[in-house]
């Protein structure tokens, strides 16, 4: 099967979509598969490029701004004609959100291929963002009618797809296929990278936005004696993160890592000894950060989200600790707890054994190209 993927980045920007579509794109090349991408340019550069990474075709459209995290690529619709002509696919796999991905609608090329449709993440109509709120009533329409069109829908898990009202209408094409991840490489373990204090070695890795929860994190660190936090990723609430631990006392034992690359990321998920992810609402769709800290042997800490599938990668008192939301004294009282050795080597065993039963790479690949396959025959066990 010759697949395309639409999506909205690819590497080397690094998000859980990215990451995830990266790995099953390089999967699928490696079972037999041509495998393209179409996706954009970081903000701000209007020109389209094309290259090959680990046998993968990838084509960025020029993009011209991000706003509300949506790429503006007038760019694309015309960069979408031309890989449908020149790279032939056999099927479409978009990954939503992205509205980019609409043009397909406009396409007749694109309408006559199978339509796979990788559901990462709802756009809350009810968001706090007044943005959001008014563009999700423009973006609506084009994605219940991508949803109609498509041959399948992928959810990450039974959860997030039992809470989703925009799902709800498409139950029947509706395929639970968690993310995976492959075996992680043998790493040196960076202890350097946390603040020069004695205690747990808590690690966070995400977008600095509001919806993970940072804050609460640093707050919550703020009660908690001995323990010092790495906090990988950037963001627009990076400045006043900092602020808000200068404020809290707690600076000394925060490192602010930045972005960083792979081998570091790897680097400090052996040296730590403890994962948080303090996540606010269902923009935490997955978590697929959680799958490589489980993947380390490390505990988890992660936010109880009603909807989201965060409870069903972390199995609650086995694999790591779940929270409420937003409740900077139970993550306080949580993170106290790790302070035990035999329990963060309990609980960190017990999710590598979880991660390796149920959720590896190999095993999320086989399902998605069962889909595909059964898609591309036009069975209609493809819609699950």
């Amino acid at each position: 099967m010759r697949i395309l993927h639409l999506g909205k980045y690819y590497v080397p920007q690094r998000g859980g979509i990215e990451r995830h579509t990266q790995a099953l794109a390089e999967a699928c090349v490696r079972a037999g598969d041509p495998v393209a991408v179409l996706v954009h340019r970081a903000p701000g550069h209007w020109r389209g490029t094309r290259e090959l990474i680990a046998g993968v075709e990838v084509r960025r459209a020029g993009c011209i701004a991000a706003p509300v995290y949506t790429p503006l690529s007038p760019a694309y619709p015309f960069e979408l004609a031309r890989a449908l002509r020149e790279f032939a696919p056999d099927l479409l796999h978009l990954h939503l959100p992205n509205p980019s991905c609409f043009a397909a609608l406009a396409s007749p090329a694109a309408r006559r291929l199978p339509w796979i449709v990788h559901w990462h993440a709802d756009v809350p109509p009810d968001a706090p963002d007044w943005r959001l709120r008014l563009g999700y009533r423009v973006y609506r329409p084009f994605e219940q009618a991508v949803l109609a069109r498509a041959a399948s829908v992928i959810a990450t898990s039974q959860a997030y797809f039992e809470a989703s009202r925009a799902l709800q209408p498409w139950r029947s094409k509706v395929r639970i296929v968690p993310l995976g991840i492959d075996a992680a490489r043998a790493t040196a373990p960076r202890a350097d990278l946390w603040p020069a204090t004695d205690g747990v070695r808590l690690l966070a890795v995400g977008r600095l936005g509001r919806y993970k929860g940072f804050d609460v994190l640093v707050d919550a660190l703020a009660s908690t004696a001995h323990a010092s936090l790495l906090l990988v990723g950037d963001g627009e609430c990076a400045r006043e993160l900092r602020a808000l631990a200068r404020a809290r006392g707690v600076d000394g034992r925060i490192a602010f890592a930045g972005d960083v690359d792979d081998a570091t990321l790897e680097a400090a998920y052996a040296a730590a000894n403890a994962f948080v992810l303090p996540s606010l609402d269902r923009g935490e769709a997955f978590g697929l950060v959680l799958l490589e800290a489980m993947r380390a042997g490390l505990p988890v800490v992660a936010s109880a989200i009603p909807g989201s599938g965060v409870g069903f990668v972390v199995a609650d008192g086995e694999s790591g600790l779940l929270v409420e939301p937003g409740d900077r004294v139970a993550l306080a009282a949580a993170l106290v707890r790790l302070r035990d050795p035999a329990l963060r080597a309990r609980l960190g065993d017990a999710g590598r054994a979880r991660w390796n039963a149920l959720f590896t790479l190999d095993r999320s690949v086989r399902s998605v190209r069962a889909i595909y396959a059964a898609a591309s025959a036009g069975d209609p066990r493809a819609a699950g």
